[in-house]
């Protein structure tokens, strides 16, 4: 009965210890510490997806304000160097934090499955690009923590305007360094896209099978 009796007792340890693995896995702490340490394309694509979407928001509440400060003649919510700061912000935010990442979200979830590739060619630099993105896109935005407030020369930056004698406060400094970090991890991205397409399609999958989606990453 004993020599029986064994490999039950050994089987029930095992089955507690997996459950305890199980338990220990589910914990709040691991969960975010998974999220924030992943180097799977689809948790980076979904945390793209839902940064961008937190941007668009962000933004969102720009363009209210500055809807809100047009609805009447004269100065109603916020001052005109408020409202240049508005409309500076609103149109980076929504075409370099909003638009371009949503794409890179989407083409992190979509185009590995569609050219039957396990992974992105680069995991760790394809998480290294989205904390570059998110880094950048928060200095930039930090610049309303400033006592001079944010970039105020418009999002196209023109030189008059943008330089140290018509924009000596920080906000624009931080507008620049956010636009470079976050450019860089969009170039890293982009060669991480490049280098999947070109070297990890599944055997059978030349370049005239891609999908449509695909050729849209390839050369966007």
């Amino acid at each position: 009965m004993s020599i029986l009796n064994e490999p039950q007792g050994a089987g029930a340890t095992e089955d507690s210890n997996d459950n305890e693995l199980l338990i220990r896995r589910k914990q709040p702490g691991n969960v975010v510490i998974k999220w924030l340490t992943t180097t799977d394309h689809k948790t980076i694509g979904t945390l793209y997806l839902a940064t961008s979407f937190a941007f668009f928001l962000i933004g969102g509440v720009m363009a209210l304000l500055m809807r809100a400060e047009l609805a009447r003649p004269g100065m109603q919510i916020i001052s005109n160097e408020q409202f240049n700061q508005a409309f500076t912000m609103h149109g980076t935010v929504m075409l370099l934090m909003f638009a371009t990442p949503l794409f890179a979200g989407f083409a992190n979830w979509i185009m590995p499955l569609q050219i039957g590739a396990p992974d992105v060619a680069f995991p760790r630099l394809n998480m290294f690009a989205y904390w570059l993105y998110l880094f950048g896109s928060t200095i930039a935005v930090g610049g309303f923590l400033t006592p001079q407030g944010a970039a105020d020369f418009g999002w196209f930056a023109y030189s008059p305007l943008s330089d140290a004698v018509r924009s000596p406060g920080i906000g624009a400094d931080m507008w620049i360094m956010g636009l470079a970090f976050s450019g860089f991890g969009t170039i890293l991205g982009s060669v991480n896209f490049i280098t999947t397409i070109i070297c990890m399609r599944a055997p059978g999958m030349t370049m005239f099978r891609m999908p449509i989606f695909v050729w849209n990453v390839l050369l966007t």
